[in-house]
């Protein structure tokens, strides 16, 4: 059994996942979706969220952007990381079950590229 957090912003993979609503908790056993849960996002803190994830025994984190300090801290609490993911939440984990969801590995760098993370300003 493993926990995949995908983060949720209405629906939709959020753009920068330390700004989305919160997270969807899928709970996959094989190649079977088991459940799910939406865990509010209790807020964006530096170096929070990747140890609030592994505390809920998340083994998976997938985003549309993530700094690499995240991702980083992301590795250090045994979590991957699968960015550059731009769907629904529903394609994002079942593409994952499949194993067809691969990470671009894009980092967010301090969002001088505007909307390259999916911000709205």
């Amino acid at each position: 059994m493993m926990k995949v957090a995908v983060a949720n912003e209405q629906g939709k993979v959020s753009g920068h996942f330390g700004h989305c609503l919160g997270f969807q908790i899928y709970e996959i056993d094989g190649e079977q979706i088991m459940g799910n849960v939406f865990l509010e996002n209790p807020g964006h803190k530096p170096g929070f969220l990747p140890k609030f994830l592994s505390e809920q025994g998340v083994n998976v984190i997938i985003a549309g952007g993530m700094g690499e300090r995240a991702q980083n801290l992301f590795k250090e609490n045994n979590i991957d990381v699968i960015v550059g993911v731009n769907c629904e939440l529903q394609v994002a984990i079942e593409s994952f079950v499949a194993g067809d969801l691969e990470s671009t590995r894009s980092v967010c760098r301090e969002h001088q590229h505007h909307g390259s993370c999916g911000e709205h300003h």
